[in-house]
């Protein structure tokens, strides 16, 4: 008996060692497969660092079809890459961690928003990602903000229809339906599930009266929703769903130099710990007008969005009468 209960506890120590070899072996593949871009850039006057009141993420979503055959093109409809010479993005969004235990803070910064950009003047802030990449993305938000960026995370356009079907697609809500013949997009009024590429139709398409303004506020639903459904119970014991999850998010994002496996991880605690309850906001605008050279821009109401920005730097809630509309 004694005999017997030796080599069963050697077995099982073994059998645990094996166990912790393979996380420790899917961890580091993990972070080895994280793609790092360069992000950031010290420049004078640049916001210092301030951790105790809380971390900011830029969160952006760019039109790259890297990595996409011509049937994933036509499939998502993304077009080929002669219709997106040169990089740009179709989302950027700033969340805010609170340095307590607050719920997060996602702010929308509409695409055609008329903002300076370092060497090139007043252009729709969009154009940062297409002049300099992230570096000068990054740092054109932190001037027009005030607000230091502590993380960088950018996923393409497959990367991003792939998570969405890897956890069996997202449901949502519409109010109304959406039909925009430019991207092959339509979808009936009503709760329905979106696949990855209904999904990514949804968060891209301006087929609507308030153009970016509202698809601002549809991008930040869907994350909302995308983030509820990710780290439910359903996905996240389930591993036919969880794992390619986790691997299709690892491959497909990617993250600054100074970002690791487990910035990404304390993110997503924070994000789940929040039960998915963000406050979401869109920067305030003021209107907006056709520039010669730039198309229609869009104007910040400089009062409130000086007032929301200002609420983050240090760490408080936002004052309703800052922001267009608090969720």
């Amino acid at each position: 008996m004694r005999t017997f209960l030796r080599r069963a506890t050697r077995l099982l120590s073994l059998l645990l060692a094996v166990v912790v070899l393979l996380i420790a072996a899917a961890v580091v593949q993990l972070e080895l497969s994280l793609q790092r871009v360069p992000a950031f850039t010290d420049y004078i006057g640049r916001p210092a660092p301030s951790r105790a009141n809380g971390t900011n993420w830029l969160l952006v979503g760019s039109d790259s079809r890297s990595g996409l055959s011509a049937e994933q093109q036509r499939e998502l409809v993304t077009g080929g890459a002669e219709d997106a010479a040169g990089s740009r993005t179709d989302t950027v969004m700033l969340l805010h961690i609170p340095a307590g235990s607050g719920a997060p803070t996602l702010v929308s910064f509409p695409r055609d928003s008329l903002v300076p950009i370092k060497g090139h003047g007043p252009d729709k802030l969009n154009a940062a990602y297409s002049y300099g990449g992230p570096t000068l993305l990054s740092r054109t938000v932190e001037e027009v903000t005030g607000l230091r960026i502590d993380h960088y995370l950018e996923i393409g356009l497959g990367g991003f229809a792939g998570v969405v079907d890897a956890v069996g697609g997202v449901r949502m809500c519409l109010p109304q339906p959406i039909n925009d013949p430019k991207i092959d997009l339509e979808l009936a009024s009503g709760c329905q599930q979106l696949t990855g590429a209904q999904a990514l139709g949804f968060v891209r398409t301006r087929a609507f009266a308030r153009g970016d303004l509202e698809r601002a506020e549809h991008q930040r639903a869907f994350l909302s929703a995308l983030v509820n459904k990710a780290t439910s119970r359903e996905v996240l014991l389930n591993p036919v769903s969880s794992v390619p999850m986790i691997w299709g998010l690892a491959s497909s994002v990617s993250v600054s130099d100074y970002d690791r496996l487990d910035d990404l991880a304390r993110l997503g605690h924070r994000v789940s710990g929040a039960g998915g309850e963000l406050v979401t906001v869109t920067v305030p605008t003021g209107g907006g007008m056709d520039m010669p050279g730039l198309g229609e821009v869009l104007f910040w109401d400089k009062g409130r969005s000086e007032a929301l920005f200002a609420a983050l730097k240090q760490d408080r809630p936002i004052p309703p009468e800052a922001v267009t509309a608090v969720r």
